[in-house]
């Protein structure tokens, strides 16, 4: 079997399974409309935050606030007080704060389109532009976290040590048609069975197409 063939059954598999499991909480949020500036906050909301924890900060927060520039109107206090207990949440408030200010500034009130202008944000990393990008805006873009990384080491589709190094080698090898879902489809794997220790693999749907690169002990 070729690496693209294995790839294209992987993703067949997983689009099953993915009704079985969680939907990530960025995910959801493009459901609901694909409003470009809800999914950069929930983004920025979501970093080193359990995804039900972003989902009700997020919901506090878009009850008061539609636009950058109603985020404008609040102080870092008051979106402190909204989207807390996420990680870091005074830091967020703060980049938020600063993201709005630049959003109204710069780019009359609407988020920009590309990777390279998200990327000028503050606390905007390649991770979440890649997520606007793509869930906000529908262009190509290949979102690539610590389960994406993890996983198609794991798979041995790419062999990298950092989530950007396995972005950058997925751009170059990867199918464009899968690029946008890739993201959602191994954050569900990954929260639910491909753990960072011990994965479920007797459970993983995909676990004869796996080679289990660096697995040492799993279930």
């Amino acid at each position: 079997m070729s690496e693209n063939e294995r790839i294209r059954k992987i993703i067949e598999i997983l689009r099953k399974e993915k009704k079985n499991w969680d939907v990530p909480v960025v995910s959801l949020m493009a459901q609901t409309g694909s409003d470009p500036f809800k999914i950069l906050v929930s983004t920025v909301l979501s970093l080193r935050t359990k995804d039900k924890v972003t989902e009700e900060a997020s919901n506090r927060l878009f009850q008061v606030v539609k636009s950058p520039e109603d985020l404008l109107k609040l102080t870092e206090e008051e979106i402190s007080n909204l989207i807390y207990p996420v990680g870091f949440y005074r830091r967020k408030a703060k980049s938020l704060k600063e993201i709005a200010k630049i959003l109204v500034e710069k780019y009359g009130g609407k988020v920009p389109s590309t990777i390279e202008e998200l990327l000028k944000l503050p606390g905007v990393g390649r991770k979440t532009a890649n997520l606007v990008v793509t869930l906000g805006f529908g262009k190509p873009g290949i979102c690539v976290d610590t389960h994406v990384h993890r996983i198609m080491n794991r798979l041995g589709y790419v062999k990298t040590k950092t989530p950007e190094e396995t972005e950058f080698a997925l751009r170059e090898k990867l199918p464009k048609e899968y690029w946008i879902e890739i993201n959602e489809l191994l954050v569900a794997l990954g929260q639910h069975i491909c753990h960072p220790t011990s994965p479920k693999c007797s459970q993983c749907p995909i676990s004869g197409l796996c080679p289990k690169v660096g697995v040492k002990r799993r279930r």
